[in-house]
């Protein structure tokens, strides 16, 4: 008889899920903000508030900020827009086109977002009921509400942080591209079939989806660690996590085209392997340190713990000076076979272009070149975003001081 899952054990396990954590923290925002809501509300029913935070309430505290403030900045232009229609026009056809089109521009020149249609909900909502100015700014309120405690709910009960989710996504991918590495060597010595060969062509493009699913994950975990009181370093893990899936991104497009290599080299040789023993084993090797070199690089992007760390790094170092020696042995088979037989010679050529591009994308002094550019940079636009800030505040002093002499 199959064991039964236990329901209790289930939840425990899937507890830090998105999807599980999206859906406790946005009901209970959204039950409190009702709840203030009818204490603070004229409305008998004020959904406005619970819709907000709803609305407003992501798994990151950076994302409940953005999305507050254009919530809030949405429904004070639609009901700035409204008010001025009833004052003018009233509620007609033509006014109802009008107001819509005058919402969603001015949605668009306030820069809301996401939230141009709600410029037009909330102003088409507020033109459409008798006493305009009371339901406006009781609508303000509720979204106020809404959007107050959907902040302070982040603020008081901090977010996860998605940095580990991210991590298992990029080892994920990263074992995928082992193995589909480890496959195309152990073919290289045998007569491959074209739509074999092809089949292996469609594993590297598939690998393309993965990697906008492996970004989505990780834009997640950049946006946890931002203005989260429990994460010190945040901009150290996402610029060693940015660089890193940039990295693993190049190596899959290079992956990919040594695939198409490989299945044109195959077309040509339906009758024969695409490599004779010798050569064959000497790329299989290398493959075999390549795709080692491969995971041993995600590993040390994604860890954490310095022990841990130096581990994956004296790893991904050993492998790849494996790499390079294989590379140099396939190299010297491969071209003494094009000077006996010279067919296909250019596939050959392009067979080391590509494995020199993956190498090279994975060396350590690239990568720590990469790295500290990436971080400079980022500061750099830190430190001129705080140089502006402090001109504005100098320059606010500066005119009240000037305003307090003149009188």
């Amino acid at each position: 008889m199959p064991d039964v899952p236990d329901p209790v054990a289930e939840f425990v396990k899937r507890r830090h899920d998105p999807v599980v954590v999206q859906t406790v923290r946005s009901t209970a925002a959204a039950t409190i903000a009702y709840v203030v809501a009818l204490e603070l509300s004229k409305e008998p029913a004020p959904l406005t508030a619970p819709l907000t935070a709803l609305l407003v309430v992501q798994v990151t505290l950076y994302a409940t900020l953005t999305r507050s403030l254009r919530r809030v900045e949405a429904v004070v232009v639609g009901v700035l827009i409204a008010v001025a229609f009833s004052v003018l026009v009233g509620l007609t056809w033509w006014s109802l086109c009008l107001i819509i089109l005058a919402a969603q521009t001015a949605g668009y020149l306030t820069r809301v977002g996401d939230w141009v249609q709600e410029v037009a909900i909330s102003a088409m909502l507020v033109l459409g009921v008798a006493q305009v100015t009371t339901y406006a700014w009781d609508r303000v309120l509720e979204t106020l509400i809404g959007a107050g405690v959907g902040m302070a709910f982040n603020f008081f009960l901090a977010p996860p942080v998605w940095v580990e989710t991210a991590g298992k996504s990029i080892e994920d991918l990263a074992r995928r591209m082992r193995q589909l590495m480890l496959h195309i060597g152990q073919e290289l010595g045998s007569q491959i079939a074209v739509d074999r060969a092809a089949a292996r062509l469609y594993e590297a493009r598939r690998l393309d989806h993965d990697i906008t699913q492996v970004d989505a994950a990780l834009r997640q975990a950049e946006d946890s660690v931002r203005l989260n009181p429990r994460v010190k370093e945040g901009l150290l893990y996402r610029v060693v996590l940015r660089t890193g899936l940039d990295t693993l991104e190049i190596c899959t497009v290079i992956l990919r085209v040594m695939s198409r290599t490989l299945t044109d080299l195959a077309k040509a040789r339906t009758e024969e392997p695409l490599f004779p023993p010798e050569v064959a084993e000497a790329l299989k090797d290398l493959f075999v340190h390549l795709a080692a070199a491969v995971e041993s690089f995600a590993v040390l992007v994604t860890t954490q713990i310095s022990a841990n760390a130096e581990e994956a790094e004296s790893r991904l170092a050993s492998e790849l000076v494996k790499a390079h020696a294989g590379r140099d042995r396939g190299a010297d088979l491969l071209l003494r076979r094009v000077q006996e037989h010279p067919r296909q010679w250019q596939l050959h050529g392009a067979l080391l272009a590509e494995i020199d591009r993956i190498l090279d994308e994975l060396d350590m002094e690239q990568r720590s070149k990469r790295l500290m550019e990436e971080l400079d940079r980022s500061t750099r636009e830190k430190r001129e975003r705080l140089l502006f800030l402090h001109k504005i505040r100098r320059w606010i002093r500066r005119d009240r001081k000037d305003g307090s002499t003149a009188v």
